[in-house]
């Protein structure tokens, strides 16, 4: 059922979620979207460049943090605006999983356009990683 307009205050909690990604995460992505950097498969390559290791795509972050909105409003295709700023990147271990912490609540309600800003926060192992992530849905 979707969310309706008038039933929606900021600051509202519209969702929470949590999503493991792991290496085999990053090269089904990879694969998919044709980013075939190695610092999102090789270690090596990673460390050379000055990263902590391995770490996912930003888009894979951006895209898997959207879905909470996506699935909230019921479809989509609801979603007209998405924006993130990419603050931290997201380490993936092996063997393991990079554990991504995600909620959304109301940032504003604007009922002559039908629209509601969603803000999502989004962090890995207590670091934002993701800044100023904001959906705006038409309802």
């Amino acid at each position: 059922m979707s969310p309706v307009l008038a039933d929606l205050e900021v600051g509202q909690l519209v969702g929470e979620r949590t999503v493991e990604l792991d290496r085999r995460a990053l090269v089904r992505y990879a694969g998919a979207s044709g980013d075939l950097n190695p610092i999102h498969w090789n270690e090596r390559v990673a460390v050379e460049v000055g990263l902590p290791g391995v770490i996912a795509h930003g888009m894979l972050t951006m895209g898997t943090a959207v879905g909470l909105v996506g699935d909230w409003a019921g479809d989509p295709g609801k979603v007209v605006d998405y924006g993130v700023r990419f603050t931290r990147p997201v380490p993936v271990p092996d063997p393991g999983v990079a554990t991504v912490e995600i909620s959304g609540v109301v940032g504003a309600v604007d009922a002559e356009q039908g629209t509601v800003r969603i803000d999502l926060t989004v962090t890995c192992g207590g670091t934002r990683v993701l800044g100023k992530a904001q959906a705006l849905v038409r309802l």
